[in-house]
């Protein structure tokens, strides 16, 4: 799942693909670098960030999914938490609605992805984007964010959103510290367990400084061992800024796992 922010204030991106011609360009450059996905936000959730107005976020980001819904194949999500953005967006050509509040921050999502028979990626989040990193708490992080998917699943199957139409996503970064993040990041079979795909995005985030003391513009190398690491635990989605650094590694480390040998033999 390759990233393409609308916003002027993302952590990492933030400012580059204002414009649907910006937008679609790095589309279809990460669907060439092996993007199945193309994930699309118009509002930053990194900590401590502002709500954006819904008419704001509307702007940004369907103008965004028009053009990569016409000028590129792969699949879209939006990454949003309101329904009326959800609609629109799919509505729009998206497929997917990504949100990061497992669908409890606006009571109309799962109507709006049911109406429309989206698939749905459900995270967990502790707080909201402005207090989650306050003081992020647990006793069991891996136990509890997975018994909140699991209650996820079976109250979003009785309002009408089958199963077979949700990935989870453990939220890295979203009301973690640092060791909550890695102790989600060596249990991903417990996630894989759920019955879902596991959909993971550690891509650039904050914890990483914390492991290695490297800031965000010198954690790609990082982010590519994250991704190596939960892809050969099974993680079925890795949603990332840099998708050819890390689709190559992974692929590349299957492939001595395997002992599968190249197409020239």
């Amino acid at each position: 799942m390759g990233i393409v922010n609308t916003t002027p204030d993302s952590f990492s991106d933030g400012g580059r693909y204002l414009s649907s011609a910006a937008a679609l360009e790095q589309a279809q450059a990460l669907v060439a670098q092996g993007a199945d996905l193309i994930d699309v936000g118009g509002e930053s959730t990194r900590p401590g960030s502002d709500p954006v107005p819904e008419i704001e976020e509307l702007r940004r980001v369907i103008p965004a999914i028009s053009a990569i819904a016409e000028g590129t194949t792969a699949l879209i999500s939006v990454d949003t938490t309101k329904a009326n953005v959800a609609r629109e967006a799919l509505q729009a050509g998206a497929h997917i609605v990504n949100d990061i509040s497992g669908l409890t921050f606006d009571p109309r999502m799962p109507e709006v992805c049911a109406e429309f028979h989206a698939g749905v990626v459900c995270m967990h989040i502790q707080g909201t984007p402005q207090t989650m990193q306050l003081s992020p708490s647990y006793q069991d992080v891996v136990s509890e964010v997975c018994d909140f998917l699991a209650g996820r699943l079976r109250h979003l199957e009785q309002l009408g959103i089958a199963r077979e139409c949700v990935v989870v996503d453990p939220g890295i970064g979203f009301g973690k510290t640092a060791n909550h993040n890695l102790e989600i990041l060596r249990h991903i079979a417990r996630f894989r367990s759920l019955g879902r795909p596991v959909c993971i995005g550690h891509s650039r985030k904050r914890f990483l400084e914390k492991l290695l003391g490297r800031p965000i513009d010198e954690r790609v190398f990082a982010t590519i061992g994250v991704s190596v690491g939960v892809a050969l635990q099974g993680a079925e989605i890795i949603r990332v800024h840099d998708v050819a650094a890390s689709r190559d590694a992974i692929l590349a480390c299957r492939a001595v796992y395997s002992g599968e040998e190249t197409k020239e033999g």
